[in-house]
């Protein structure tokens, strides 16, 4: 809580306690040694920073230095530790640029800001009840991860060569990631870098090699230099035999000196080209095995990715593709049978049908036989009056008949009745002369 005023009673007064005023409102408190009768009253220090879960609906408070009341079995003090903390961010074996493997070490000052209150708020929801240790793990493990990336995407050159470089790209990557956990990358700095594949020490001996080389190629030209000079200048001082003949002998183990001595950087000239062309075996064995490994992954990569699929997709082809075989199988062999039975089905029942008949024929037949024209005239007066019907159908769908009288007979309904009926007393006559048959003999 927010304090307004500081003020204490005075000794006489019997109490002797500092007097807070809290939001407007006097609170008496007790120092801890009294055991708490209204409160507490806890001081911060700078380090550690202490939180303090808000009252009622009050936001929480953090203090880093400072008092604050508390209540005691109502709010609870907790701290977070604001000391720096010293990380030894070993990164082993990373693959650079070209698919060298080295190992860095780096030395890196991180703490929790304390004056911020945004990256102390932040610091607080992450790491509030964890130990030094426990942060220290979290920060250590974010730091390494940067230092590897970074890593990968330098050569050994460039970390080797420039170190300020690499620690500033670690430094500013890091610190945009921490600084939302509330930690600050006070400094960090390389402590080391080595390999196991001997690269750095084979980069020395090409430069040392290439140092010696030119010393002894500038030794060997001042030797050579000052023979010239000496026998220019034996040649032209007017000496005795006696005299020129040691410097002439002189001269001449001076010229073999120097002769010796180039012979000798010629040859070391050769070893460090050699050196060089050894240097670049290993390199290119190094990236020869880079490329298989990426080959090996990628493979593994594709047969995870697209073989098995695949493979899984061509099995469910071919199992749904069998079990739409087998169904069309089975429904072609239902509706075969299907069409099986309903077909014996029909032949049984026209088979019926045509005994029915058959039988029905034959009895017509014996019948036909045995009454002989009593039969088909009974069988011709039942059709009577179906020829009767379709003889007047036709009468019957006539919607107007229009009738002309010449003067000499009858005219209407009367007229049209009497042809009717005389066409059906001609209907014997009729049927005598198809069958033979005389209907009203017959009948008499």
């Amino acid at each position: 809580m927010d304090s307004e005023g500081v003020s204490s009673v005075d000794s006489e007064g019997g109490l002797g306690c500092p007097v807070w005023t809290v939001r407007g409102c006097p609170v008496w408190t007790v120092r801890e040694d009294w055991g708490g009768q209204c409160g507490q009253c806890w001081g911060a220090p700078v380090n550690p920073s202490v939180c303090v879960p808000g009252f009622c609906r009050s936001p929480p408070l953090m203090i880093a230095g400072g008092r604050v009341f508390v209540v005691p079995c109502v709010q609870q003090i907790q701290r977070i530790s604001l000391n720096t903390l010293t990380l030894n961010v070993k990164s082993d074996k990373v693959y650079t640029r070209h698919g060298v493997p080295i190992s860095v070490t780096g030395i890196a000052q991180v703490k929790i800001q304390g004056q911020n209150k945004e990256m102390l708020a932040a610091a607080c929801q992450m790491f509030m009840g964890k130990s030094e240790q426990e942060i220290t793990h979290i920060a250590l493990e974010t730091l390494e991860g940067h230092q590897r990336a970074i890593m990968a995407h330098m050569t050994v050159e460039e970390i080797y060569k420039d170190r300020k470089k690499f620690s500033e790209q670690v430094f500013k990557v890091a610190s945009s990631d921490l600084v939302n956990m509330g930690i600050s990358v006070v400094s960090y700095t390389l402590k080391d870098v080595h390999d196991d594949q001997d690269y750095l020490h084979s980069l020395g001996k090409a430069r040392t090699a290439q140092v010696q080389k030119d010393a002894r190629i500038g030794e060997a030209m001042a030797k050579r230099d000052a023979v010239i000079k000496c026998s220019v200048h034996v040649l032209e001082c007017p000496v005795s035999v006696s005299v020129l003949t040691p410097l002439f002998l002189s001269a001449v183990l001076m010229y073999w000196s120097v002769s010796l001595s180039l012979r000798q950087v010629a040859k070391t000239k050769q070893r460090i080209e050699e050196e060089k062309m050894q240097v670049q075996v290993i390199e290119r064995a190094q990236q020869i095995m880079l490329q298989e490994q990426e080959i090996v992954r990628k493979e593994r990569e594709l047969e995870a990715t697209v073989k098995k699929p695949a493979e899984a997709e061509k099995y469910r082809l071919v199992k749904l593709a069998e079990a739409e075989r087998l169904q069309l199988i089975m429904q072609a062999e239902a509706e075969a049978e299907s069409i099986r039975i309903k077909g014996e089905a029909e032949a049984f029942a026209v088979e019926a049908k045509g005994r029915a008949e058959a039988e029905q024929m034959a009895k017509k037949a014996d019948a036909f036989k045995q009454y002989k024209e009593g039969a088909m005239v009974d069988m011709l007066l039942e059709k009577l009056p179906l020829m009767a019907e379709e003889i007047t159908k036709p009468l019957s769908e006539t919607q107007k008949i229009t009738m002309v009288s010449s003067g000499g007979g009858d005219v209407g309904a009367s007229k049209l009745t009497g042809e009717v009926l005389d066409i059906m007393t001609r209907l014997p006559e009729t049927i005598e002369r198809l069958t033979g048959v005389n209907i009203v003999q017959v009948r008499r």
